[in-house]
């Protein structure tokens, strides 16, 4: 996947074990992938309102770890693709198992009275999140990175899919927004892995910020950004609905969906 013919820049060469199909260093000579290092803001400042919020509606301190664990993906991947460092790839690719990890438990937590904690689902999630990263660190197979990641990624989507077909079919229009939004980011990311050198030669005849379009990873982030952050949504409305809450989807500036939550009429 890696460019093949990129400029130096300021972070030198790439020590990752990935590169994507951005040319290094093209905009800024202190970010090597510019498009793909920007993107992630995505990631980074929505959850962050989101975990403001879910801390002022004094909720269940599970959802403000997923919208942080959402943050801190984003600030990793910001690094690595600024960067080009291994170093730097492991803090973009581990928090991802751990954020799916903590989506897992909040999204089959769902039904549960409050303040319970599920030991043993905490327990085997925990251990899958050490066991892949050791594999990982030791194998530095991307490969096996995205098998674990997709493992988790389709346990959300089918618990996500029982949700809204058996218990509240009212939150279809989140629960399906949410996995198209994620599936249209990972045929991007194919496209941008296939079809890298097309994508090059096009963006040479074109001028830079309509080039910048063609950035199918910078879309990838961009689109599993927002569905991650509406799959939160999902899980934070289904609980709130559970524990007998008032929550209400709201567009921030008529554009951002964001969730407010009144608690039961009777406290």
């Amino acid at each position: 996947m890696a460019p093949a013919a990129d400029r130096e820049g300021y972070w030198g060469p790439p020590t990752s074990t990935l590169e994507w199909c951005e040319e290094n260093y093209a905009v800024s000579y202190y970010i090597a992938e510019f498009w793909n290092t920007v993107s992630n803001l995505i990631f980074i400042l929505p959850p962050i309102y989101g975990a403001i919020q879910t801390y002022k509606d004094g909720l269940e301190k599970r959802y403000l770890a997923a919208y942080l664990c959402l943050t801190a993906v984003g600030l990793g991947s910001w690094c690595f693709h600024m960067t080009l460092k291994y170093e730097m790839q492991l803090l973009d690719e581990l928090p991802m198992i751990y954020s799916c990890c903590v989506f897992v438990y909040c999204l089959y937590e769902c039904f549960k009275y409050k303040n319970t904690v599920n030991y043993a689902l905490l327990f085997l999630l925990i251990t899958y999140s050490v066991v892949v990263s050791i594999v990982y660190l030791d194998l530095k197979e991307p490969v096996f990175h995205q098998i674990m990641y997709g493992t988790l990624v389709s346990i959300i989507v089918l618990r996500s899919v029982y949700i809204v077909l058996w218990v509240y079919p009212w939150l279809r229009g989140l629960g399906y927004t949410s996995l198209t939004v994620f599936l249209m980011g990972f045929f991007l990311w194919n496209v941008d892995n296939i079809f890298c050198d097309k994508l090059r030669a096009l963006r040479e005849k074109m001028p830079p910020v309509v080039g910048a379009v063609t950035q199918f990873h910078a879309w990838w982030h961009i689109l599993t950004g927002l569905g991650s952050y509406l799959h939160i949504l999902l899980s934070l409305y289904t609980r709130t609905l559970f524990l007998k809450h008032r929550p209400k989807v709201k567009f921030l500036f008529g554009i951002w969906p964001v969730l407010l939550v009144e608690p039961p009429k009777n406290l």
